[in-house]
């Protein structure tokens, strides 16, 4: 009976789309000629509630047709659920013209006659990673200007129905809508899309995609973008070609493409560390053979002998140094000369990256016609939610007209609040640290001993030791809790920023940014700080031990160095974050959409229309990029604040964000809505968070190769301590570790069994011998090794920031050639201005127009000449 009813329905649909002999896989109206612009939805309301949502929806649709929208409706019986309504919106030509001149659109003017760059020779050897000339360049480059009504027939204007693209279009419409009335309530006007959002009065407002991804439109008239970006950019298989920069910007808009032109530019420049890193670790791997310390601790007749002290109080055992062996061969891959090198290297690869990408940036601006954009941009981003609760006004300076604004003490009450709610959070995240550390301190004994007296784990004893059990574990609860927190505080500090109610969607975005990065820096990177630069400092030695709360002894770093332990936390926590990531933006929107994707394959695309198509997709808020940005500049963090211990770092980084790319792409292209069109001119503060990373990352780096290391205790010992001219590292592990006597173990602490009688055992430190005057107090040779690690950090930053800003003053800003462009265009724009007010005049003259001087003439005319001397 119900398969019956269906079957009805559907012979009832075909019939009414029969009529029509139209398809609802189309972007127009009924009639086939006027193009839809923007979909709004929603669904019927039976209670009181949905009453005054009604009243809502017929005030602000009358308020839409008030200002020149065009509006047609789908009945809820044309659509697949017999729910949803559609309000379909065309925006004509003169709402178009009006709204252009007042978002100062740019439109072409004439075709640009500026000679293109010089071929590049090795362009032959680039044509497997080329796409076709009509993806990369799908329409002529032009001189632009902005529109203006009384100029109309100075601009280019062919077609009037296709001269403001598609994403053009979208972004009058949505300018419209969140500033469009729909009334008053509680004494307030109201007025915005929203707030209709918000409060359920509609379900969904976007712009429509121009035709189903994996197939061209029907209809002639449609440009069938959303196919190639498909075919020649969101494939997997696509990814060792260029990205279709211009198409994106023209699709997409402005600010979607410098995102994808920025995370292009970075996966290409971390082409060149994944090299450098590859090869600095392969010459580890060759090396390790080579390396003295690992040599003598897996030497039975060494590393056998040294008898090592407990690792924790009275239930660890004594145990031999051999025991090591794996983890001190497996530490020399990333400790060792070529670390230093890339470290080096990676403090001058980041100003490189990040100065060539302002020239990247530069050229961007003006083949995309953003070079003036920053003053439009802070005249047309006045937020909705700003005009409507900053109740109170006052005259603007610049402009002389009134405006709302924020009292004071309304401000410092909200930074109170927000400051306080932020300092909450990255303090829980603090906390959060030290329970792990807490974790570690308590589970190391139980390790500890579990490994000594569990028969099944001596086989592998030797590659999973105490102190990397300790690690992995700590490491994985680590990166559950950074999810975890991560996944309330985004809420909080959305909600936080919405309190501040910031005046432009800029300074929106900027404040969201920096709590966001924030919280992010503190709950990313602690634990590998923690690694880097505290573990294994503050121990103290056998018979005086240092303790956490009174209660948990120190950890210890391994007789091998730290730094496997500092690679082990960055490679668990980088590859969880990025596997986790994908799974996330891919995976999840696929499994949303697969039950709407399954009506697309049911149902003749002339009974699943466009609008529903694109309802039954996912939405690409406002926040959509700035996720994506959050993303890769924690993934920047990693392989620039640590890369001293882990060289593959890039590598991984490399691999990721091939794929990233491609993911991005697809998601937004098949299973997103189309975003609202927007512009921006750079990637924002973002810029400047890349900067002060750039310069934290020579300073971490350079203490990690001091202090996380072996480096400069080696160096101190080849060079002062060396007793074997032949072999001059021989002696060094034995040389490094310290002599405690253990009946000076106090009864707290002292082991509860010594099978062995030993007398001594081994610690790792430069302290004086039992017998000695200066019994367990530093060595002198311990003086000198801080000295050297001090010595060394001073030199390094000195030499890496010297380099750094010799090669940010060598590389200017924006090249030569676009400088001498702009300086063309403006140039020619005036021009062309010019004349055509001049042969304006001329006919008002001609006409008889009193107004219209011989005086104004020659001034216009005088103009011109000043202009082209200029």
């Amino acid at each position: 009976q119900q398969s019956g009813r269906r079957y009805n329905l559907f012979l009832k649909r075909r019939l009414r789309i029969d009529k029509r002999h139209q398809s609802k896989d189309s972007i127009f109206f009924r009639d086939g000629v006027r193009r839809i612009d923007f979909v709004l939805s929603y669904v019927d309301d039976i209670n009181k509630e949905g009453e005054k949502k009604l009243e809502r929806r017929k005030e602000f649709e009358s308020n839409l047709q008030k200002a020149g929208l065009e509006l047609e409706t789908e009945d809820k019986k044309e659509s697949e659920d017999g729910k949803i309504y559609f309000v379909k919106i065309h925006a004509p030509w003169e709402v178009l013209i009006t709204y252009a001149e007042v978002l100062n659109i740019k439109v072409p003017i004439k075709e640009n006659d500026i000679p293109s760059m010089v071929e590049n020779p090795l362009d032959c050897m680039l044509a497997p990673f080329r796409l076709p000339e009509n993806v990369m360049h799908p329409e002529p480059d032009y001189f632009t200007a902005p529109f203006s009504k009384d100029k109309q027939e100075l601009y280019l204007i062919n077609d009037e129905s296709t001269f403001f693209s598609p994403s053009m279009r979208n972004r009058i419409v949505n300018y419209i809508l969140t500033r469009c009335p729909y009334g008053t309530e509680e004494g307030k006007k109201k007025f915005g899309i929203k707030r209709l959002l918000n409060n359920g009065t509609y379900s969904a407002a976007y712009p429509l995609h121009d035709c189903q991804y994996w197939k061209k439109a029907n209809d002639p008239n449609c440009d069938n973008e959303r196919y190639t970006l498909y075919m020649e950019w969101a494939r997997f298989l696509r990814f060792y070609k260029e990205q279709p920069l211009d198409l994106i910007r023209k699709y997409y808009g402005e600010k979607i493409g410098i995102y994808f032109a920025w995370l292009g530019f970075y996966t290409e420049m971390l082409f060149l560390a994944a090299v450098v890193g590859l090869i600095c670790f392969l010459y580890g791997f060759f090396t390790m053979d080579e390396n003295m310390s690992s040599k003598e601790i897996c030497d039975p007749a060494i590393g056998g002998e040294i008898i090592m002290c407990p690792l924790c109080d009275l239930e660890c055992e004594y145990w031999r140094l051999n025991t090591t062996c794996a983890s001190s061969e497996y530490s020399h891959l990333f400790d060792n000369v070529a670390t230093l090198f890339f470290a080096i290297f990676m403090g001058i690869w980041v100003t490189l990256f990040l100065e060539f990408w302002k020239r990247r940036q530069a050229r961007l601006k003006y083949e995309w016609d953003l070079v003036d954009f920053e003053e439009e941009q802070q005249q047309l981003q006045l937020r909705p939610e700003y005009e409507a609760k900053c109740t109170q006004k006052k005259k603007n300076p610049v402009t002389q007209e009134m405006e709302p604004y924020m009292p004071l003490t309304s401000q410092a009450v909200r930074f109170c609040v927000s400051g306080t709610t932020v300092l909450f959070w990255v303090s829980l995240i603090i906390a959060s640290m030290i329970a792990v550390i807490v974790y570690r301190l308590a589970v190391y004994a139980a390790f500890a001993s579990l490994m000594e007296s569990t028969q099944t784990l001596q086989p592998i004893r030797g590659l999973l030791t105490p102190q990397l059990a300790t690690s992995v574990t700590a490491s994985c609860l680590n990166f559950v809790i950074i999810m975890i927190l991560n996944f309330f505080y985004e809420r909080i500090a959305i909600w936080i920023t919405d309190m501040e109610i910031p005046r432009t969607h800029m300074e929106y975005e900027n404040r969201l940014t920096m709590k966001m990065f924030l919280f992010q820096f503190v709950n990313y990177y602690s634990s590998c700080f923690y690694v880097a630069f505290f573990k294994g400092k503050f121990v103290g030695y056998p018979g005086a031990y240092t303790y956490m709360f009174n209660r948990w002894r120190n950890e210890e770093c391994d007789p091998a160095g730290c730094l496997i332990e500092l690679t082990t936390q960055l490679t668990i926590v980088m590859a969880g974050k990025q596997i986790w990531g994908n799974i996330q933006e891919a995976i999840v929107p696929w499994i949303c959409n697969w039950w709407g994707r399954r009506k697309a394959r049911n149902n003749p695309e002339n009974l699943y229309s466009r609008w529903e198509q694109d309802h039954d997709l996912q939405t690409f808020g406002a926040l959509g990029l700035f996720y994506e940005y959050l993303e890769m500049v924690i993934q920047f963090g990693f392989i620039t604040l640590f890369v001293a211990s882990f060289p593959l770092a890039p590598l991984l980084a490399l691999m990721n964000n091939i794929l990233e790319i491609r993911v991005d792409s697809w998601k937004l292209t098949t299973q997103y809505r189309r975003p609202v069109a927007a512009k921006a001119h750079s990637i924002g503060v973002w810029q400047e968070i890349l900067n002060g990373m750039a310069i934290l990352s020579v300073v971490t780096n350079a203490f990690i190769v001091a202090f996380t290391s072996d480096m400069i205790p080696r160096l101190v010992y080849y060079y002062a301590y060396s007793e074997n001219e032949n072999s001059p590292m021989s002696g060094y592990i034995n040389n490094s570790l310290s002599v405690f006597q253990i009946s000076d173990f106090h009864l707290e602490n002292k082991p509860k069994e010594n099978p062995e009688n030993l007398i001594i055992c081994r610690y790792r430190d430069y302290r004086y011998p039992p017998d000695h005057e200066k019994k367990y107090t530093h060595t002198m040779q311990f003086w000198h090794i801080l000295a050297a690690k001090l010595a060394f950090i001073i030199i390094m930053e000195h030499v890496v920031f010297i380099v750094k800003f010799f090669v940010a003053w060598m590389i200017p800003d924006v090249p030569a050639d676009v400088k001498a462009k702009i300086k063309r265009e403006k140039y020619l724009t005036q021009k062309i201005l010019h004349e055509y007010e001049l042969e304006k005049l001329k006919e008002r003259l001609c006409q008889g127009d009193k107004q219209a001087t011989e005086k104004e003439f020659i001034a216009t005319e005088g103009r011109m000449e000043l202009s082209s001397a200029m």
